[in-house]
């Protein structure tokens, strides 16, 4: 029982004690109105739990368990509209999901919105968003609005008045104290406080289920996404693994018996037949150093307790043995941003790195990482070599889309400065505000 209803209860009291006989009639004939409310609260609230449950039964899926549901909204409360506003991941705005009107549920975000609806409608939602979503009291409360109520904007205004409709109810969907959207009612007819009540008792009831079930359902798709994701590592394991115990392993067997037959053969043999065994060493040399390549790609690559610092100098030493340029590492301090940030941010330089000593031509490499406001950092990789048009880096295959993914997966931005005989530069930035992935192009 809230504040207010505790003071009307309590001044009821007060007023059944009075000597006044009429003052005790209408004491009385308000309470037994608060009684008949307070009953019609508790068997409204019964029956919109059934029908939620009933509703998840035959609407698995949560869009068309809130497509029903705002339908049972519109028949139920007498009105002609029942709208689904959520506030977005990023919780910087709200956006309209779904709207039921008339015996039809549009969803703006799937259904040809501007075909089916006309612009004053689509900028009279527009400006109903960014209400709900300023409007601080209505975080926590439901709120009732008039057609014509000046806290509207003007566009939604002028929409109810063609829409006929005279009141709107906007209610919040709470849970846990978080807010995950707005439901909106709009209704016809003349607003009075007898069917404005239960109406807006019918949405709040509407409302705590709504949410309960949206909540439900994004806990279920983030474990669905999370099982995927365990679901990836372990299949990159599995061809990690089976690169490393076959085309690794036979590479490496292969290249020592051609390098023993050298040894053996040193001196006796043709200088073609020599040339063409000499081929074929630097061929299992170069494709084991692919095998080893691919698996160092396909696994994690932060080993245990290994830092960023520490891992890109494994890299570049790494690069050094089949590169014949120089590779220069310089690293500050950089702190720890956690395993998966890390595997990251390594995966990137790791492949930029590949792309700069197979494709560059250049003459120098150079790896460079840095501290960004103490709690992030910025890694360069940078190469002096015949850069990438806009045409082939527009299509440069796997290995770009490769990074770009990895910094989505992190939130990091992701900056390639190159141009044609300009070098490439390759800088991932990652820390608490990072930009959204892009790509340059150095003219």
């Amino acid at each position: 029982m809230n504040d207010g209803t505790c003071q009307a209860a309590r001044a009821i009291t007060e007023e059944i004690a009075s000597n006044d006989i009429e003052v005790v009639r209408a004491a009385l004939i308000r309470e037994s109105s608060e009684r008949q409310r307070a009953e019609c609260r508790a068997d409204m609230q019964n029956e919109v739990v059934n029908l939620a449950l009933d509703l998840l039964v035959r609407e698995p899926d949560i869009e068309g368990f809130f497509g029903a549901l705002a339908k049972a909204m519109v028949e139920e409360s007498e009105s002609h509209t029942c709208g689904v506003w959520l506030i977005d991941d990023d919780a910087r705005r709200c956006d309209l999901w779904m709207v039921y009107v008339k015996d039809s549920l549009y969803t703006p975000r799937k259904d040809d919105w501007d075909a089916k609806t006309d612009p004053g409608k689509k900028l009279a939602c527009a400006s109903l968003e960014q209400h709900l979503y300023e409007y601080q009291a209505g975080w926590s409360q439901t709120v009732e609005y008039a057609a014509d109520d000046p806290r509207l904007p003007d566009e939604w205004r002028c929409f109810a008045k063609r829409m006929d409709s005279a009141t709107i109810i906007a209610t919040p969907l709470v849970l846990g104290g978080r807010n995950l959207g707005w439901m909106t009612v709009s209704s016809p007819g003349e607003s009075d406080a007898e069917s404005q009540w239960w109406r807006a008792t019918l949405i709040e009831a509407i409302a705590r289920q709504a949410a309960l079930a949206l909540h439900h359902s994004r806990l279920v798709d983030l474990h669905r996404r999370e099982e995927r994701r365990k679901g990836i590592l372990e299949e990159r394991n599995r061809l990690a693994r089976d690169i490393h115990d076959s085309l690794a392993q036979g590479f490496a067997a292969i290249l020592m018996q051609l390098q023993a037959a050298q040894r053996e053969a040193r001196g006796t043999l043709a200088p073609s037949i020599a040339a063409t065994v000499e081929t074929a060493v630097d061929l299992a040399r170069t494709h084991l150093a692919e095998a080893r390549r691919s698996v160092g790609a396909l696994r994690p690559n932060v080993g245990p307790g290994e830092d960023i610092a520490t891992a890109l100098k494994r890299l570049a030493d790494m690069g050094q043995r089949t590169a014949n340029m120089p590779i220069d590492v310089v690293i500050d301090e950089l702190p720890r941003v956690g395993d998966v940030v890390e595997r990251e941010i390594i995966g990137i330089a790791q492949e930029a790195l590949t792309n700069a000593v197979r494709h560059a031509r250049a003459r120098r490499i150079t790896i460079s990482a840095s501290t960004v406001q103490s709690v992030g950092l910025r890694l360069s990789i940078a190469d002096d070599g015949r850069g990438m048009v806009r045409d082939r880096l527009g299509s440069s295959g796997f290995g770009m889309t490769s990074m770009q993914e990895r910094a989505e997966r992190i939130g990091a931005s992701l900056t390639i400065v190159t141009g044609c005989r300009k070098g490439t530069e390759v800088v991932v930035a990652w820390d608490p505000a990072s930009l959204p992935t892009q790509v340059h192009v150095a003219g």
